[in-house]
């Protein structure tokens, strides 16, 4: 039976084994060497990963050609039109071509958010906003990018679900085995 971890991984948290400098790795947080990382998050973003024992599990869940679905919440800078909406749920034009469509809504900051450490940086001239983004690729820093396209650069990543796994009420550091 193929182990599964869901984990939310702290912001500046590199999402790889292998130590880096001074850069804290999951290493910090895990100590079984069976288990590997199904797909990558940046050293910047924070929220759900998943890890499993499982080689063919993990090859599903990062080859683009399943499709699984990503859900994100992205704090940008600046507050996005509907407009704005519908070129990201039509696709970004990005150097190495469009993306895939997406499925993006603004929202209410959400209620249940840990702060983190260090805040993002608070400019009262210029507002901040929240979207839900659902993506079916995972391009290097896909969300950043898609945002920054539209005008909207992200302050703060957080992915929240991975296929039918969610973070469901996990603080940062914190882990569990998916049943």
């Amino acid at each position: 039976m193929a182990r599964i971890v869901l984990f939310n991984k702290p912001f500046r948290v590199l999402s790889q084994f292998r130590e880096s400098g001074d850069k804290v790795t999951l290493s910090r947080y895990f100590k079984d060497p069976a288990l590997r990382v199904a797909g990558r998050l940046d050293f910047d973003s924070e929220g759900l990963m998943v890890l499993s024992d499982n080689g063919k599990l993990v090859q599903k869940i990062t080859d683009p050609r399943f499709k699984l679905e990503k859900t994100y919440l992205a704090q940008v800078e600046g507050v996005p039109t509907e407009e704005v909406l519908e070129q990201l749920r039509n696709g970004v034009i990005l150097k190495e071509g469009k993306t895939r469509p997406a499925k993006a809504r603004l929202m209410d900051e959400p209620a249940d958010l840990w702060p983190r450490d260090p805040p993002i940086r608070y400019r009262a001239a210029i507002p901040a906003a929240w979207l839900e983004l659902t993506i079916s690729e995972g391009r290097n820093r896909q969300v950043r990018r898609m945002t920054a396209a539209v005008g909207f650069p992200t302050l703060r990543l957080i992915r929240v679900r991975v296929g039918d796994w969610n973070l469901d009420g996990l603080a940062p550091g914190e882990c569990r085995e998916a049943g």
